[in-house]
C-alpha cells in the first residue's frame, strides 16, 4: 500500500485516479483549490484540503501529515487556446506551481512523483503514430509548460533523488462506468461533452476547421478513457515501487477518430442528431495526434480497457443525462 498526495484530486481526471487509488487499497489525501474541482467527486474519507499548489507551505504540510511516499500531480490549467491567449498566466499556474509541488517534495522528503503530461508536448509531429522518442517542439504555451516540467525532472532526480514518471496523455474523455463521477467544467471546452450539450438542444457546437489533411477536413485525436488514464497512474506508482527508472510514456488507445466522426458517435448514442457549425480554426490545433502506447504496456503493464469510440460516448452519455446540472444535481 502506498500514501499518495494527489494535487487537483478532486478535477476531472484526478478524481477518477484517487477513485482508482482507494478501491486498490493505497491511502489518498487530496489537495484541491476547488477552482475546477468539487468535493462530491471524492469517495467518503478522503482527506481534502482546500488550497493551491502555489501554497508550499500547505502542500509540505500535507505531505508530512499524510506521511507520502509518492505525489500525483494533476493540478493545471489545459485550455490550448486560452494557452496562446494567456502564456503568462499559463507558466505562473503549470510551472511556478508544479516547481512549488516538488519544492515541498524535496523538503519532505517524498521521493516519487506521477507527472500529468500532455501530448502537446510534440507539437506538430513529423509521423504518426506517436513514439516517446520523436522530437519535442510543443506550438502552444500549454504544451510548453508541460514539456519544461519534463525537463526539470531529470535534474531534480540527480539532486535530491525524486523518481518520476510522466504520463503524456492524449484526449481524456468518458466517465466512470458506474456513472457515479464524471465531467463537469463550469466552461466546457472538450468536444464530447459539448457535442451532447448540443444534442440535448444546446448551443450548437462549433466544428474548428473543416480544411485540415484528413479524410473528412476535420482533426484527429485519439481519445482515452479516463479510467484507463486513472489505471496508468496505479501502474506507473507499482512501477516506481518496483524500480523502474524515471521516464515519459503515451497514454492512447492507438486509434485516431475525426472531429466529425465523435459528432456520429455521439448521435448515434444519444439518439438525436448534434446540431453543429463550422468555426475558423484554432490556433495552435495540430491535425492530427495519436498515440503509440507500446512502451507503457510493455514496461507498466497498461494496457487501455476502454479504447471503443463509442463505449466512451456511452459512458460519457450515463453520466451527462443522470447529471444534468453536473455535481449541482
Amino acid at each position: 500500500m502506498a500514501r499518495v498526495v494527489v494535487t487537483g484530486g478532486a478535477g476531472y481526471i484526478g478524481s477518477h485516479a484517487v477513485r482508482a487509488l482507494s478501491d486498490a487499497g493505497h491511502a489518498v489525501a487530496v489537495l484541491d483549490d476547488l477552482s475546477a474541482g468539487h468535493e462530491q467527486s471524492l469517495p467518503a474519507g478522503v482527506t481534502l484540503v482546500k488550497a493551491a499548489i502555489h501554497d508550499r507551505a500547505a502542500v509540505h504540510r500535507l505531505l508530512v501529515e499524510h506521511r507520502a511516499d509518492a505525489v500525483m500531480h494533476f493540478a493545471a490549467w489545459l485550455a490550448v487556446g486560452e494557452s496562446v491567449r494567456k502564456p503568462l498566466e499559463y507558466f505562473q499556474n503549470n510551472v511556478a506551481g508544479t516547481l512549488a509541488v516538488l519544492e515541498a517534495m524535496r523538503d519532505a522528503g517524498v521521493k516519487r512523483f506521477i507527472f500529468s503530461s500532455t501530448c502537446a508536448v510534440y507539437g506538430e509531429p513529423a509521423t504518426v503514430p506517436i513514439v516517446e522518442t520523436l522530437d519535442k517542439q510543443p506550438i502552444n504555451a500549454y504544451g510548453e509548460t508541460k514539456l519544461t516540467i519534463e525537463r526539470a525532472l531529470p535534474h531534480l532526480e540527480v539532486a535530491h533523488g525524486i523518481k518520476w514518471v510522466a504520463l503524456r496523455y492524449f484526449n481524456a474523455a468518458g466517465a466512470h462506468p458506474d456513472g457515479s463521477i464524471g465531467e463537469d467544467h463550469a466552461d466546457e471546452i472538450h468536444l464530447i461533452p459539448l457535442a451532447i450539450r448540443a444534442a440535448n438542444g444546446g448551443t450548437p457546437l462549433k466544428v474548428f476547421g473543416e480544411d485540415y489533411p484528413t479524410p473528412d477536413g476535420t482533426c484527429q485525436r485519439d481519445y482515452i478513457h479516463v479510467c484507463d488514464l486513472a489505471e496508468a497512474h496505479i501502474r506507473a506508482l507499482e512501477a516506481l515501487e518496483r524500480g523502474l527508472s524515471s521516464g515519459a510514456y503515451n497514454v492512447g488507445t492507438g486509434t485516431p477518430h475525426s472531429v466529425k466522426a465523435v459528432i456520429d458517435a455521439v448521435g448515434r448514442v444519444v439518439g438525436r442528431p448534434v446540431a453543429w457549425q463550422p468555426a475558423p480554426r484554432r490556433p495552435g490545433d495540430p491535425a492530427i495526434l495519436y498515440a503509440a502506447s507500446d512502451r507503457a504496456q510493455r514496461d507498466l503493464g497498461w494496457r487501455p480497457q476502454y479504447a471503443d469510440l463509442e463505449v466512451i460516448v456511452r459512458h460519457a452519455w450515463q453520466w451527462h443525462s443522470t447529471h444534468p446540472r453536473g455535481y449541482l444535481g
